[in-house]
């Protein structure tokens, strides 16, 4: 199970083998063969014992800033083969493999969107199915235009593929817009802080959904600072930033799904100064119980039937064997 500390003030110890939560006085004790991850998304107090339980267990502690996104995380010191991964993920950028990886990336990513703008057709309005069709229409030529480029160096034509993925998101978000209850429409994406409030849902599911994605390229041995699409820059996890685009349209899903069906109440936000909005503790509970419902759920992927949990890793693992195998 997934152990989200979402309380001001709670104190997490080590008692035996088991981590012991203790909130305004009353204590709750969690097995640490039971937790696969720490989330902690508030102001709290860890001992140095639970930690050390915690990376004695393979357990992820992983530290949440207001908006979602991971601050810190504390993980154990074995990286595997990480340094002959690195040797060669730093070769990807001159060659063809790594473009070939990056059109995969995206058109995973165009075709979640279009999967999950095909979904909301059911009970629309004949407008809305026409609205919904030219968008897809639209996307599915972008996305065939990205498939037909030839697997240069990235360098040489990331502009042209950044072009693609970029129209499709805005015609993707403008859409979406349109589909969502009318109290909460919205023109596209925001970022921190959101102007609107499934923005600010959004983007607070993203940042667990990076968690996930960069434990997974650490696990399988992959670098998540050397990337491919996005270009490096000090202290950026851009293998991250290239991998997380895959798996946006599930977390695209669920808040559309949380909005649509009436379960985001206006007591969720926080509304900012001079505009915009953060998700508060009860907007949290309700979103990331709603996240982790749905990575315990089974879909079908490439060929098999997997958790959706799994999906992360499954990829990074085999990014990181056909690194190893293939790159010379």
């Amino acid at each position: 199970m997934e152990l989200v500390i979402n309380s001001r003030g709670a104190h997490i110890s080590k008692v035996d083998e088991r981590f012991q939560v203790t909130i305004d006085g009353v204590k709750q004790e969690f097995s640490s063969k039971k937790v696969e991850k720490i989330l902690i998304t508030t102001s709290a107090l860890v001992t140095t014992d639970a930690l050390k339980l915690a990376i004695e267990n393979n357990i992820d502690v992983v530290f949440l800033e207001y908006s979602g996104k991971p601050f810190a995380r504390v993980w154990h010191s074995k990286l595997g083969s990480i340094t002959t991964i690195r040797r060669h993920q730093l070769k990807l950028n001159e060659i063809s493999m790594g473009t070939e990886f990056v059109k995969e990336w995206i058109d995973q990513k165009i075709s979640n969107q279009i999967n999950h703008l095909n979904k909301l057709k059911l009970n629309r309005s004949e407008e809305k199915v026409e609205l919904i069709d030219e968008a897809i229409k639209d996307m599915e030529e972008h996305k065939c235009a990205l498939s037909v480029l030839n697997n240069v160096p990235i360098d040489i034509i990331r502009g042209t593929m950044e072009g693609h993925e970029g129209y499709c998101a805005r015609r993707y978000f403008s859409t979406l817009g349109e589909l969502i209850p009318e109290k909460y429409k919205f023109k596209g994406r925001s970022k921190n802080p959101a102007s609107d409030q499934f923005n600010c849902m959004l983007n607070y599911a993203y940042g667990v959904l990076y968690s996930r994605v960069e434990s997974s390229c650490i696990i399988a041995g992959l670098d998540p600072y050397i990337g491919i699409m996005h270009t490096d820059n000090y202290n950026r996890t851009a293998l991250v930033f290239d991998l997380i685009e895959m798996y946006r349209g599930y977390m695209d899903e669920v808040v559309f799904s949380l909005f649509s069906k009436r379960k985001i109440k206006q007591d969720m936000f926080d509304k900012i100064e001079g505009g915009g909005y953060w998700l508060n503790k009860l907007g949290k509970q309700t979103l990331i119980e709603a996240v982790n419902n749905r990575f315990e759920e089974k879909i079908k992927y490439k060929g098999r039937v997997i958790r959706l949990n799994n999906v992360i890793q499954y990829d990074c693992h085999n990014i990181a064997n056909k690194i190893l195998n293939e790159v010379m």
